[in-house]
């Protein structure tokens, strides 16, 4: 393993942002401070005018493995989150069998043993009939219990008022929720099919699956956790009536929040106008909606009433993107370009870099309680990305590194580039290439 001291970059982290020297050995951060000096065993790395950033810790992806890897696999999918930023991720349970058991989980994370390239982790999914899987969880068996409740892709859905609440008095560990009313929905599918048959016009998705849809289901996942005092994690809200839900809980520590809320990066981006230049591309569950919403979701996050932003990353191929609206699959690939289009934000003077660091990378950390990453930190593992906010990129399908092959950004210019990546200390995306071998590791997490 290489050494590294990295040159005076600005650093940014835990609400500053100051210049100094970063030591790296043995896979951590040794040491944080102005001129350091080289020693024979270290690589220096010139970083000034660079920003160095924690990498960012994803709460949800969908990596596609096992079942599903004509269009998403672990190996592909890490190689493009280290590309984008992201140095540890957590991945669903809606692959092909579903993980569901504690054995299929034990397998997940040996397969990625075995060719993940970013530190990672897994939820344990849940369905109508494996409550008792709660029982057999050991510590660090997973980052959370995910609960769809509302149907997505996969056959997932808890829909049993007992069986919810059943999880919710027992789990040991954090729940995660996606939160749409599935009635709700098939009822607007119905009126719309009935108006148009199969050619759905893309713009209708934000009305097909309903902000009310989202409200029912968010509301009774908040109450559920009010009422077993369980710790909650509401995945990516879309709609700002949503944030009503957790704006008394502002002001309260995240490391002693109970419930907290996670948005995604492309709906901070998007709005309903772009499904008309890009259509099912954009289509995602919960969809995006009004620009309306939009604007709220960016202004909850300034106002910590969303905690942590994350990306969804839901890869299908682009053959299967261009059918007819109810035969298009939601989901978006979203690991490699996710942190760019957090800064453009910042460019545009809507967030400030300390705060795309809080949601990103110290957040996720927090909430889910991993240990020893997340911020910059001597002593912690050396997971760090350089950013150049001066370099521009421009988004193209062919310099996607998802295993589909496109991005929903592309023929948009972002203003910034991930110069380098390290993960555990070594660097592995240098300048537009993976330049390491070395895999990732489990996360490790403290006990609720």
């Amino acid at each position: 393993m290489s050494n590294y001291l990295i040159k005076s970059p600005t650093i940014v982290n835990e609400g500053k942002i100051f210049v100094a020297d970063v030591l790296v050995k043995d896979g951590r951060i040794a040491k944080i401070a102005q001129d350091i000096s080289a020693t024979s065993d270290v690589k220096v790395i010139d970083a000034e005018g660079l920003h160095l950033l924690p990498g960012m810790i994803d709460d949800q992806v969908h990596f596609r493995e096992p079942g599903l890897t004509y269009k998403a696999d672990i190996e592909s999918e890490s190689k493009a989150a280290v590309a984008g930023g992201i140095t540890s991720y957590m991945e669903m349970p809606n692959c092909n069998p579903a993980t569901v058991t504690i054995e299929r989980l034990h397998a997940k994370k040996a397969l990625a043993a075995t060719k993940s390239h970013a530190n990672y982790a897994f939820y344990l999914g849940a369905t109508n009939d494996n409550v008792d899987e709660l029982k057999r969880l050991s510590p660090g068996d997973a980052c959370g219990v995910k609960i769809f409740m509302g149907a997505s892709t996969g056959n997932m859905l808890v829909d049993n008022v007992k069986t919810l609440e059943s999880f919710f008095a027992n789990s040991p560990i954090l729940i995660a929720t996606h939160c749409e009313d599935t009635p709700m929905i098939a009822q607007n599918e119905e009126k719309y099919r009935a108006q148009y048959g199969e050619n759905v016009p893309f713009d209708l998705h934000p009305l097909i699956r309903s902000r009310e849809a989202c409200i029912k289901s968010s509301t009774l996942a908040v109450s559920l956790a009010k009422k077993f005092n369980t710790k909650l994690n509401v995945l990516h809200i879309t709609t700002k009536d949503e944030l009503q839900l957790f704006i008394e809980n502002k002001n309260i520590p995240l490391a002693d929040k109970r419930i907290t809320a996670e948005v995604c990066a492309h709906h901070l981006f998007f709005s309903r106008k772009d499904y008309h230049t890009r259509g099912a591309l954009i289509k995602c569950n919960p969809a995006i909606k009004e620009e309306e919403d939009r604007l709220a979701l960016l202004e909850a996050v300034n106002d910590n009433v969303l905690d942590v932003i994350a990306t969804d990353h839901a890869p299908h191929t682009w053959a299967e993107k261009h059918q007819s609206y109810f035969k298009a699959p939601s989901g978006l690939p979203l690991v490699q370009h996710a942190l760019l289009s957090l800064l453009e934000h910042y460019h545009q003077g809507v967030f400030s870099l300390e705060k795309v660091v809080q949601k990103t990378s110290h957040a996720p950390a927090i909430i889910y309680q991993v240990e020893e990453r997340g911020f910059v930190r001597e002593g912690y593992w050396a997971d760090l990305v350089l950013v150049d906010l001066n370099a521009q990129q421009h988004m193209s399908d062919v310099a996607a590194k998802s295993k589909c092959g496109w991005s929903p950004f592309s023929g948009l210019t972002f203003s910034s580039t991930i110069n380098k990546t390290f993960i555990n200390g070594v660097l592995k995306y240098d300048h537009g290439r993976i330049v390491a071998d070395d895999l990732g590791v489990s996360l490790d997490f403290a006990k609720f």
